[in-house]
């Protein structure tokens, strides 16, 4: 199952670029046998003037067709590591060929795409910065890999 990141906005070098890199490259080395990965990464602009409406048609461009939407969204599912390892297990095994995670811009997902949306994740009540978004789901894609394959990276 490949996996999309589409993102508005782009990370510049420095230590959050590094940080999704490395975990882009864990989950890939550790998923790859698993049916899991390869990870791309599509960023889009983020549109100032034009506001979330026109960041989302940036978005809906960006997204590989028949892909599974998730969106990350403080209004979304609160899961366990080991429950977010389990979902993107069944969609593989269900056969979804490529799953799409959107992160917005500084104001969110436009609701009408956070709408057509299959799944959204929630990284808790508190709102992130979506830089550091893309941080915390890299992490939680290779901790999932992880999970799945049995390595002792996650401990409970």
């Amino acid at each position: 199952m490949r996996v999309h990141l589409c993102v508005v906005g782009r990370l510049r070098a420095g230590p959050e670029r590094d940080l999704v890199s490395d975990y882009i490259d864990r989950f890939g080395k550790t998923g790859r046998g698993m049916g899991l990965g390869p990870v791309s990464v599509i960023e889009v602009e983020d549109r100032k003037g034009g506001g979330m409406a026109a960041e989302a048609a940036l978005l809906r461009k960006a997204l590989p067709s028949g892909a599974k939407l998730c969106t990350l969204d403080e209004r979304g599912r609160v899961m366990t590591s080991p429950e977010f390892a389990g979902e993107l297990a069944r969609w593989r095994d269900t056969g979804c060929s490529d799953v799409a995670f959107v992160i917005g811009g500084a104001d969110g997902i436009d609701p009408v795409l956070r709408g057509e949306a299959d799944f959204a994740l929630s990284f808790g009540k508190m709102v992130w910065p979506h830089m550091l978004v893309r941080v915390m789901l890299a992490e939680q894609l290779y901790r999932a890999a992880s999970i799945l394959g049995g390595a002792p990276y996650h401990r409970e």
